[in-house]
């Protein structure tokens, strides 16, 4: 989808999601994930590939949301003092925080933050600079974001993303993205660029469907990594 394409939505913006999950917040606290349990299981399977447990590796989720993702690897293995999530509402950064002592995922960091304007807030065990995050996360973030506002020069917020996340981390670090909005080749176009120093890595196979006389997938999942 040609991103141009795009005019602002009520989806890319503060005031919608902070709806979002303070009413999840008064009706559960578990949580799930909007883009379905099995794109979650997907991006855990990749990362326990890809960026095993007994690595060590300290992972970011951008746009954490309640914590599904984040949560489903503590409970694949992986440390929950190295896995920090960051959203830009505080209600759901509340909710990921209650729904946390049920899911055995107290140790997991989540912070209130504009990934775009802020630099991420860092504890103890965890990246104190930029550049020190062996994973970073995206699940449907990028998708809201290019539905955010634009400036008065007619870009979208999602233009900064690419660099942003680069900064975040260090090099031979993975990025991987889940997409509802953007094909593979899309993703391609956004994120690899000279200043992303971003490569293709792999990419997740997720069920087609056909529409039309076409067929395509409902989610596009990609990785990149960051070579020097």
């Amino acid at each position: 989808m040609d991103t141009t394409e795009f005019g602002p939505s009520q989806l890319g913006t503060r005031a919608h999601w902070d709806h979002v999950y303070e009413r999840e917040a008064r009706f559960t606290a578990q949580g799930f994930s909007r883009f379905g349990e099995d794109s979650v299981e997907k991006m855990v399977d990749w990362t326990l590939e890809n960026v095993p447990a007994a690595s060590g590796p300290q992972i970011l989720e951008i746009g954490s949301g309640n914590g599904t993702l984040l949560f489903a690897l503590r409970d694949a293995g992986y440390a929950a003092s190295h896995l920090t999530g960051l959203d830009y509402s505080s209600d759901a950064v509340k909710l990921a925080r209650l729904i946390a002592p049920t899911r055995n995922g107290e140790e997991i960091a989540f912070h209130v933050c504009d990934f775009l304007r802020d630099s991420p807030p860092f504890t103890t065990g965890r990246p104190d600079a930029s550049g020190s995050w062996d994973l970073l996360l995206d699940k449907g973030t990028y998708d809201a974001i290019a539905l955010g506002e634009k400036d008065e020069l007619g870009r979208s917020p999602q233009a900064a993303y690419p660099a942003q996340a680069s900064r975040l981390l260090k090099e031979g670090g993975y990025f991987l993205i889940t997409s509802c909005n953007f094909t593979e080749e899309e993703l391609k176009a956004s994120f690899i660029r000279p200043e992303t120093n971003f490569e293709f890595h792999s990419r997740v196979k997720h069920p087609s469907i056909s529409f039309g006389g076409k067929t395509g997938n409902v989610y596009t999942t990609v990785a990149f990594k960051k070579i020097s």
